[in-house]
């Protein structure tokens, strides 16, 4: 009986709202515009969208803001299709704003493009909400229930992408779409930002900003190497990025910053592997140095740290007698020992030139390896060389 009671009971609410909704009237009034008027509506607000209007502006004036904030809001309720109907919208927006409550005043400027994209603060209201979504992006923080929480870059990236749709070929877009990849940076999602990045160059490729997009495509890799991503592909599209920069946009003031990320880049790409390659070599491990010393040269042949590794492949040679070139099983040979294998060497080679005439040469056999003996205790014993290099931890 009760649940069939509050049926009824709404059922004649619904009733009364719809016949109150038919008995309203439709009114145009000269300066006004058209709006909506139904019998003992709303008996706070004035009778005229002219004179709403302005009873808004003097309780803004007087310093109360929420209720001016009411008054404009009641104006566009009243009165949808007034004159004054841009300009409330507007003052809703604004006023949300100097109340801090910034996600309420970017969907009011929203309501305005959507509802007035002819109006005449069309670009007034796109620029208020492209600085509400710089706020969030530097950090602002979200309302749960009136109360500052907080920060969200996913908040910027949606009112980035928002303005994106409602105003794609405004003056704003290409930012929004350069900050909708700062948002995704600052989010700790390279790739996405790499993507924004990427469509501010092929969307706006006329604009400034693709230069700077251009860079931080770059910029985006470099850091992600920087911070421990030893995979070379990231330092190889770094590179890319930064060269493809540098080529592209010449006279940028970003140049100078590009050409020093690069050299950093070199150094911190052939740094690591000379790094390893010297504990290798530090450990006697000289096999595992050599191909590693090697790496370092194919990486970066023209470096400092290429240098340093060539220096080091010969002193091996002449030290240990390693192969430097096609590395196998290492021998570590005395130095007097490997200057006697030179010379038998050096002679076999004159022999086996074909205008050689003296006698043959005979090649001894190398002196066996002494036979091990039992260690006496256990700090002279090195554990077994890796059959593959293994990284140092």
């Amino acid at each position: 009986m009760r649940k069939l009671a509050r049926i009824t009971i709404l059922c004649t609410a619904a009733c009364l709202l719809a016949d109150q909704q038919i008995t309203a009237e439709i009114v145009y009034k000269k300066g006004e515009g058209w709006s909506t008027q139904a019998p003992g509506s709303d008996d706070a607000t004035e009778s005229t969208a002219s004179a709403q209007f302005k009873k808004a502006q003097d309780v803004e004036s007087s310093g109360d803001i929420k209720k001016a904030l009411a008054d404009y809001d009641a104006l566009q309720r009243k009165f949808p299709f007034a004159m004054s109907g841009p300009k409330a919208q507007l003052k809703i927006g604004q006023l949300n704003e100097r109340l801090g409550d910034y996600e309420r005043a970017f969907d009011a400027y929203g309501k305005y493009i959507s509802k007035y994209p002819q109006g005449s603060d069309f670009d007034e209201a796109i620029q208020a909400q492209f600085n509400i979504a710089v706020r969030f992006l530097n950090g602002e923080r979200r309302k749960v229930f009136g109360v500052k929480t907080f920060g969200s870059q996913e908040k910027a990236r949606e009112m980035f992408g928002t303005i994106l749709s409602e105003a794609p070929y405004s003056k704003l877009a290409p930012m929004a779409q350069f900050n909708t990849g700062l948002a995704y940076e600052k989010a700790g999602k390279p790739a996405d930002a790499i993507t924004a990045y990427k469509t501010v160059t092929e969307k706006y490729p006329s604009d400034p900003l693709a230069a700077d997009a251009q860079y931080q495509i770059g910029y985006v890799y470099f850091m992600q190497r920087r911070e421990g991503n030893y995979d070379p592909h990231v330092a190889e599209k770094a590179r890319e990025g930064f060269e493809d920069f540098i080529a592209n946009y010449p006279n940028s003031e970003k140049i100078p910053q590009a050409q020093d990320n690069l050299k950093l880049l070199e150094n911190k790409v052939t740094g690591n592997t000379l790094d390893i390659a010297k504990f290798y070599d530090k450990t006697k491990n000289y096999k595992a140095a050599v191909i590693y010393y090697n790496q370092v040269i194919k990486e970066q042949p023209d470096s400092d740290a290429a240098k340093t590794a060539k220096t080091r492949i010969d002193a091996l040679r002449n030290e240990v007698g390693v192969d430097a070139q096609t590395p196998g099983p290492e021998k570590v040979e005395t130095s007097a020992r490997a200057g006697a294998r030179r010379k038998l060497q050096a002679q076999v080679d004159t022999a086996a030139r074909p205008d050689y005439n003296g006698p043959p040469v005979a090649v001894p056999e190398e002196t066996p390896a002494p036979t091990p003996q039992p260690r006496a205790s256990t700090p002279d014993v090195a554990p077994v060389p890796p059959s593959e290099p293994t990284l140092p931890q």
